[in-house]
């Protein structure tokens, strides 16, 4: 029987450990609280399903997940998104298995009812023998997804649909969304297909990696540093601001000792420059000519980064949007979309596309630093002595870790929490107690912790 809710002792002894900065390790991987996670927290929070420009005419369509919810998202023949439950209302066969496509019909494999763009049967095999001419069609096209909005080219899919609006819930993040997709005429295109694998991780520690963990950088992708592509400063991904917003949202603005990228502008041709700064308020295009990567997370399980990377020593500017869609709790399957600029130079472009996927993706070489240290985390959390074992996030108030007040850096020009270091627990700290305010979201004990 999976628990439908956590008990009073257990979630203020969650709560009392969470407030000393401390994470019992058995939660990462425990197979009740993943239930309680798909309900709570992938039930309750707005998801990244695409990329406008993915969907570029009426009639094209791709399919997606929601954690076990099959999605079929097209563009209809008024030019809209829309997203659909993809499963055929008659007997509840997928009814679209391939990634993307276009078409005007949507036909089911096992029965053969249609569909068209606008979710609605419009074909039922001898309908009138089978069912007579009093069946209402109406009644049986395609379940929509609740809640679908979109902002920045960027389209999410909520399943509650009481939930808050999507600019709402993305908060202080739209500032640095504006920043990094906005910042061109047009703004950013998918270029490929996102790529996809299975994962040996918990969706919480991958989301933690990307949204708040530079500190790993120097350890994780050593080899990087002995190659000569990163420097060798052990604290050179921790120089700039974390940034803590509403609803556990997160970006790491990562400069240099000296606040200044070596590449202006993360190395974009310098003709575009004064279109960023045209786009740009004053303050973003400052933190853009200054940054070297922005690297960050919509909680609950959308990551991105905006690096500068290349191959043979020319370095490019793109930006990687990835969704760790769960597929239990010691496994994930990663879903990673390539961005640039609609209005770079043609050269530009494919000269960066070849260096993210020398970077990332399953051939990618920090992607494999990162996925073997995952493994490792989910292959021993489960053990019996994990259980009153426990995870470190003090270093906010921990002088043993070096930092012994890191205060808010109330200077900084950006919306949220500044912090003046990315080696820095704030943002992972914020995250896991958004994680247990959503597990314990209507229940009796709520008010009782507070």
């Amino acid at each position: 029987m999976i628990k439908r809710e956590l008990d009073e002792k257990l979630i203020q002894q969650l709560k009392e450990k969470m407030d000393e900065g401390l994470l019992p390790q058995w939660v990462i991987t425990d197979p009740d609280i993943y239930e309680l996670e798909k309900e709570k927290v992938f039930g309750k929070t707005w998801q990244f399903l695409a990329h406008e420009t993915e969907l570029k005419e009426p009639g094209n369509y791709v399919t997606r997940w929601m954690v076990n919810d099959p999605i079929l998202l097209v563009r209809d023949s008024k030019d809209e998104i829309k997203a659909y439950l993809n499963s055929c209302t008659h007997r509840g066969t997928q009814l679209c298995t391939a990634d993307r496509g276009k078409k005007k019909t949507f036909s089911c494999p096992y029965h053969g009812w249609s569909y068209n763009l606008d979710g609605k049967l419009i074909g039922i095999v001898a309908g009138n023998k089978v069912y007579g001419e009093e069946m209402c069609k109406d009644e049986w096209g395609l379940r929509k997804v609740p809640r679908v909005e979109s902002y920045q080219g960027m389209i999410f899919g909520c399943l509650d649909p009481e939930a808050e609006p999507l600019e709402d819930y993305l908060g202080e993040m739209k500032w640095y969304f504006d920043m990094m997709l906005g910042r061109s005429d047009g703004g950013m295109e998918v270029i490929g297909l996102p790529q996809r694998w299975v994962a040996k991780a918990n969706w919480k520690s991958t989301a933690e990696n990307f949204a708040a963990d530079p500190y790993h950088v120097q350890t994780t992708h050593r080899s990087t540093v002995e190659m000569g592509i990163s420097p060798e400063d052990p604290l050179y991904a921790g120089y700039g601001h974390q940034v803590v917003m509403k609803n556990a949202h997160g970006i790491n603005v990562i400069t240099s000792k000296t606040g200044r990228s070596r590449t202006e502008f993360q190395g974009m041709p310098k003709e575009m420059w004064p279109m960023f700064q045209r786009n740009l308020s004053a303050e973003q295009a400052d933190i853009l000519e200054r940054v070297t990567v922005f690297v960050g997370g919509v909680y609950p399980n959308l990551s991105f980064v905006s690096p500068v990377h290349g191959t043979e020593g020319h370095l490019h500017n793109y930006l990687n949007f990835r969704v760790w869609r769960p597929l239990g709790p010691d496994k994930v399957e990663v879903w990673c979309w390539f961005m640039i600029d609609k209005t770079a130079p043609e050269e530009y472009k494919a000269d960066a596309y070849r260096g993210y996927l020398g970077s990332f993706g399953p051939t990618g070489t920090l992607e494999q630093d990162d996925t073997e240290t995952w493994a490792r985390i989910v292959e021993v959390s489960g053990a019996s002595m994990m259980r009153d074992k426990e995870l470190n996030y003090n270093n906010l108030s921990n002088y043993l870790m070096g930092f012994s007040h890191v205060k808010q850096d109330e200077s900084f020009p950006g919306p949220g929490v500044a912090y003046p270091t990315t080696y820095c627990d704030a943002l992972a700290r914020r995250m896991h107690e958004h994680w247990l305010d959503l597990l314990i979201a209507d229940t009796s004990v709520k008010e009782e912790i507070k």
